[in-house]
């Protein structure tokens, strides 16, 4: 048994005589003492801790795919058993990142393949290989604008999800950027006539999400054409780009969202993976890693990692982003899935989840439920449920469903409202139960 700490006593003895200190004690005396006693059960066997462990998972609510409505950036998918049993193999489930590229092409190759894919979906020229999830990878966006026009304004629809905004204030903060957010329109999506006032010789940037977090389908075309000169951030979801017309096709600069939906499922919200793509020009702003492909003396196709614009490969001043890492397993779920799937097979599943959530629409408007917005929606929608509906909710989660999200827990302008979601694995069955149980709950 080895000790936490290598340290001979002499050894530590000697450290604290270099530095002037008699003891170990005297080293941490200055640091409070917040917690004189740790609460900690007595220590059992291992046999009556797994059953006391058994116990508490037996606690878990477990939902079936089909009753889940809840989105909002998290989605329910089907993922074939083959997804998990090849990134699970262990030359890619690694105790460390792999770093060499000696040691680790196969995962090289996977990630190079894995940006081929986004680049495909997203209509970009160059992406890198992948971010902590699609709130960082935003607010990386928003910082890159910055680093591309030198500019301090950010305009952001509140289309946006609010934990993305969150997340894009907090990394924002230290650079002095000023955020600025643009409303939405009864369609549900970004007033345009309120971009174009806004826009001035100080704006960097524009972003929007497609589709947005009211589930309406943005019109990039008419934002692009306001905003001529201004960096454009796209926030996508990745199925939906296999129906509707990639961001890359109406001139966004920069496109980014979570890849979760891409063969990663829920488990208690995370991890997910940020995806981040944008035009070649800008390849030397973007933040993470990208994989090259290369050939060896020899003649040999290898793969790299290149333009790594991090601080531990560069100076600090000269560094685009101070991320450390990526989520490299998870990109390399999202490449199987893709690959597994195929282009027709992901653009089924925009299909069913767009025909889901139109006739979940259609049947609560039947019921006399009315949504809130006009605009086209993909698989999401806001439906007017009442200021009770949190309760409701709570009581429809007791009968094994998720119900739409109630949007008052993120914004109190939003209160009486909830979105609603659907994917491929909702069915006709669970859909016109959860009309049932809304309109029981609610009318």
């Amino acid at each position: 048994m080895f000790p936490y700490i290598p340290h001979t006593k002499e050894e530590i003895e000697q450290m604290l005589r270099t530095i002037g200190v008699d003891s170990l004690e005297e080293l941490y005396k200055d640091v409070p003492v917040t917690v004189h006693q740790l609460n900690l059960p007595k220590s059992q066997d291992e046999f009556t801790v797994a059953e006391r462990l058994r116990e508490l998972a037996d606690r878990n609510v477990i939902l079936e795919k089909e009753k889940i409505f809840a989105g909002a950036g998290v989605y329910v998918h089907y993922i074939p058993y083959a997804v998990k049993a090849i990134v699970s193999r262990p030359e890619f489930v690694t105790a460390y990142t792999p770093y060499q590229a000696e040691v680790s092409q196969g995962t090289l190759q996977a990630l190079f393949e894995y940006q081929t894919m986004i680049c495909e979906l997203t209509g970009m020229e160059v992406a890198n290989s992948s971010m902590y999830d699609g709130a960082s990878a935003f607010a990386e966006a928003v910082l890159m604008a910055y680093r591309i026009s030198g500019k301090t304004k950010i305009l952001l629809s509140e289309g946006i999800h609010p934990e993305y905004i969150q997340t894009c204030r907090t990394y924002s903060k230290g650079v002095g950027l000023k955020l600025e957010l643009v409303p939405v329109d009864e369609r549900g999506t970004t007033d345009l006539n309120i971009i174009s006032k806004l826009l001035d010789a100080d704006t960097a940037a524009v972003a929007v999400q497609y589709p947005n977090f009211f589930g309406i389908i943005e019109d990039l075309k008419a934002i692009r054409e306001i905003a001529k000169d201004i960096v454009f951030i796209v926030i996508a979801e990745p199925i939906s780009l296999a129906l509707l017309e990639p961001p890359g096709s109406f001139g966004a600069d920069i496109v980014v969202g979570d890849g979760q939906p891409l063969g990663i499922p829920p488990n208690f919200g995370g991890p997910t993976v940020g995806f981040f793509a944008t035009l070649e020009k800008h390849v030397r702003k973007m933040p993470g890693r990208i994989i090259g492909r290369t050939k060896d003396v020899e003649g040999k196709t290898g793969y790299v990692m290149i333009l790594q614009t991090r601080e531990q490969h560069i100076r600090r001043e000269k560094a685009t982003s101070n991320i450390c890492t990526n989520h490299a397993l998870m990109a390399l779920t999202n490449a199987v899935y893709m690959s597994l799937m195929g282009p027709e097979g992901l653009r089924e599943i925009a299909r069913r989840s767009y025909a889901n959530a139109h006739y979940f629409a259609m049947k609560l408007q039947e019921r006399g439920f009315k949504l809130k917005f006009g605009g086209s929606f993909f698989n999401e929608f806001v439906v007017i449920v009442g200021e009770n509906y949190e309760k409701v909710w709570k009581e429809i989660f007791k009968k094994g469903f998720l119900g739409p999200l109630p949007l008052g827990w993120f914004d109190e302008r939003y209160k009486g409202l909830a979105l609603a979601c659907t994917t491929e694995v909702n069915t006709k069955k669970s859909i016109d139960s959860m009309v049932n149980m809304l309109e029981r709950g609610l009318k």
